[in-house]
């Protein structure tokens, strides 16, 4: 089903109304537009009522009964927002929808990562089923008596457990009551039915909250969170939030792109008018957020609260101070470390900076980060309260600044003791520590010159929004954007004039094209071998066969590092999926590899014996560099050029890891130094080349508005110059049909990155050779 067919189905266009490409699409077909019209309500939980469904469907209970089973068989949320129908109608509570699809999937015997992670989350908010206690069940189920199973019914909890979250603002509505439902009922009880039947609805903090409790977990009644467009909405780092999977259906869609765009400055209804969605599903995901415990209204209501709920509420006057149980204060040595000390202390500043503006919500910095980082601040064990925030920066997608102080409290804990592969981790910790502290609140880093709150935002959950809401949410809340360094191959970068972006311009700038089209231009870099999905090699060719070791990159995928006798089979499979980029790396154990960070430290002239002036035999004077640097703007951004050094023998030293440098290197021979890659943003990686890129960024005045204002005009001519590259060694389509545009599955053309709908990074289709010093064609 194509974009305009759901956006008349949305609209709730009749078949009179319909324009004639739309019917064509249905075969000009009554009975198939009837067929998806049902089909497309089913799916999105849409309401009976107000729908075009209603003049196909004449049966409303049906309808809904059809639509609760599609939404159990595909494992979706329950739909809360027609509890009035579901509840008051069918008597399906929420309960009782999680415990049959809980049965379900247990007399199946799937496995709990089946269930999608916000249907997870809800399945332990009420029935108290998480991992742990579905595979125990399973166990009980698989233990036979008399050569019988358990039925799972009868493992399943008979009644909700206590909600780990309610709130007094929540609504409480009348379900469906029996006579015989009365009957069971206490003094206290009927007197709540009925004053729910005489008023419709009421808070909950003006009842009896146990009362309320014992009607809710015998499903007379169901609750509401209501959410108005006025609303202002706090998401703290996720506690209970279940990795399982993501199913893609319409709402968890809904719930991961407000995740990322959603801030707590932003109203409802300003929130909905960015991303373009309905103000009413907008309200809907959100109150699902709350429920959940994921999300929390900044500005609460007051309320004259029963006297059973205690001293519960929190003035809505200090509700803006809600994050600060999640925050802790930095300590000042650590806050002064980031500034040079020349300069005068800067605590109070940082301080007076991040108190509420009259004027209103300022503008902050965005750090683009990848799915990389946040494995491993999870997958390295660093520190017991790291992992809620890694969590929270995968799921949610971004870390607001309210949440910043607790995050590097937590990053401060981790220790240096690892090693190996474990040290990796370790040092992404420490790095990204440090940069944080450094671009927060630091006027030196923000275009406007006062000092910005920082926002990490990943790069993957940005595109899950299309572009156009992508450009209105950064434009609305960044001035800024900074990327780490390097940002993996699979992901699909920001492209971003407004607000600035100091990293890759566009995607194509983070892939493989951008090592060809170096070593096209600068005539220099290791023997490389540029092979289209497909071809199939019967033998290595001669040019590597000095190697022992060869770099093999996947299109779209991380390097790895391969021995000669081996990769044939290896290269030839992923040939046959992909397309892949061979390149020499080493003849003699490890390769030497040097990081040389950008912009460039001047350096000075010596004298030769004739008294005439020659530069260093530094990399930073590299003859590759001075060529590129006619293309590549240098000076006005950040990152860093890697040279590689496949000669280099380290007989003495052969379990070490190759060194990592970031400052000047002085070489005896330029000959042996070749350029392997070149990353833009702020490299995590290493201490080192961190530390002095960030003291670049301040040097070099790289984030002044003069200097991205150049930043951007010279971004541009790189693109033009790197798409002009890709044109020139692609087979032009030779008809409009194959033209590789949005959506496009051909492979051969096109790669698609996953999770998103933009424009794919061009895959090649003609095998190209780089050696010695020049790029050709070549025929396998």
């Amino acid at each position: 089903m194509n974009s305009e067919v759901e956006l008349h189905l949305q609209r709730n266009f009749t078949w009179s109304k319909l324009p004639a490409s739309v019917k064509l699409s249905f075969g000009n077909s009554h009975k198939e537009w009837e067929k998806a019209v049902v089909e497309y309500n089913i799916k999105n939980q849409r309401r009976w009522k107000g729908s075009v469904v209603r003049q196909v469907l004449k049966d409303e209970k049906k309808y809904y009964q059809d639509l609760i089973e599609h939404s159990r068989a595909h494992l979706m949320l329950y739909p809360y927002h027609l509890s009035d129908v579901m509840v008051k109608g069918l008597r399906i509570t929420p309960f009782v929808y999680y415990s049959k699809m809980m049965e379900t999937i247990m007399e199946q015997e799937r496995s709990y990562d089946s269930l999608p992670n916000f249907t997870a989350a809800d399945c332990l908010r009420l029935l108290g089923i998480g991992r742990n206690q579905y595979i125990d069940m399973m166990n009980q189920s698989r233990n036979r008596r008399f050569f019988r199973r358990r039925p799972a019914s009868v493992l399943l909890p008979v009644k909700p457990v206590n909600l780990p979250i309610i709130e007094p603002y929540w609504t409480l509505h009348i379900g469906l009551v029996t006579e015989e439902d009365i009957r069971a009922c206490n003094g206290k009880e009927k007197s709540v039915i009925d004053m729910l039947i005489d008023t419709g609805g009421c808070k909950l903090g003006v009842l009896d909250k146990s009362t309320c409790l014992s009607l809710y977990s015998r499903g007379l009644v169901y609750l509401c969170v209501p959410v108005l467009d006025a609303d202002l909405i706090i998401v703290p780092p996720l506690e209970n939030f279940v990795m399982n999977r993501v199913m893609g259906d319409y709402f968890e869609n809904l719930l991961y792109k407000i995740f990322v765009s959603i801030d707590e400055h932003t109203k409802v209804g300003d929130l909905a008018a960015v991303l373009e969605v309905d103000v009413e599903l907008v309200k809907n995901a959100i109150s699902m957020y709350i429920r959940l415990g994921f999300a929390k209204k900044k500005n609460k209501e007051k309320l004259d609260l029963h006297e059973s709920w205690g001293v519960y509420y929190v003035d809505s006057s200090i509700a803006s101070e809600d994050m600060s149980s999640f925050a802790a204060p930095l300590e000042r040595e650590d806050r002064e470390e980031i500034f040079d000390s020349k300069e005068p202390p800067v605590v109070d500043k940082i301080a007076l900076l991040k108190q509420p503006s009259e004027e209103g919500y300022s503008k902050r910095i965005a750090f683009l980060f990848d799915s990389t980082l946040t494995a491993f601040l999870m997958m390295g064990n660093l520190s017991p309260g790291l992992k809620t925030h890694a969590v929270t920066m995968f799921e949610v997608g971004k870390l607001s600044d309210e949440s910043l102080d607790s995050f590097i409290t937590e990053l401060g804990k981790v220790t240096d003791t690892a090693e190996g592969e474990a040290k990796r981790y370790f040092d992404h910790a420490f790095t990204l520590r440090d940069t944080i502290q450094f671009l927060r609140y630091n006027p030196a880093i923000d275009p406007a010159g006062v000092g910005a709150g920082v926002d990490l935002l990943r790069c993957e959950s940005l595109n899950s929004l299309d572009a156009s809401t992508c450009s209105r949410v950064l434009n609305k809340n960044y001035t800024l954007l900074i990327s780490m360094a390097p940002l993996s191959n699979e992901v699909r970068t920001v492209s971003s004039s407004s607000p600035y972006h100091i990293g890759p311009p566009v995607p194509e700038v983070n892939s493989v094209w951008l090592k060809m089209w170096m070593y096209h231009v600068t005539g220099c870099g290791p023997v490389s071998f540029l092979l289209a999905k497909g071809t199939r090699l019967l033998h290595l060719p001669p040019e590597l066969y000095p190697y022992d070791r060869l770099m093999i990159t996947t299109w779209g995928h991380e390097s790895t590092i391969v021995n000669t006798s081996n990769v044939l089979m290896a290269l030839n499979e992923a040939l046959s999926h992909s397309a892949v980029l061979l390149q020499a790396y080493s003849k003699r154990n490890e390769a030497e590899i040097v990081y040389v960070t950008f912009p460039f430290d001047k350096v000075e002239e010596v004298s030769d014996e004739n008294g005439e002036k020659e530069a260093n035999m530094n990399l930073v004077n590299h003859p590759a560099l001075k060529k590129l640097s006619e293309c590549v703007d240098f000076e006005h951004s950040c990152g860093y050029v890697t040279f590689i050094n496949s000669a280099k023998q380290f007989s003495e030293r052969q379990d070490e890891s190759p060194p990592i440098c970031s400052t000047n290197i002085e070489v005896t021979s330029y000959d042996d130094w070749k350029i392997l890659d070149m990353y833009f943003g702020v490299p995590l990686f290493g201490p080192e080349v961190n530390k002095h890129t960030c003291d670049l960024l301040l040097s070099r005045k790289l984030c002044t508005a003069e200097s991205l204002t150049a930043l951007t005009d010279s971004h541009r001519k790189l693109v033009l110059y790197l798409l002009d590259f890709i044109a020139e060694y692609q087979i032009v389509p030779m008809a409009e049909d194959d033209y590789c545009g949005p959506g496009d599955s051909k492979l051969f053309v096109c790669q698609q990155m996953p999770g998103t709908s933009l424009p794919p990074v061009p895959y090649p289709t003609r095998n190209l050779m780089f050696s010695a010093t020049s790029l050709t064609e070549i025929t396998v």
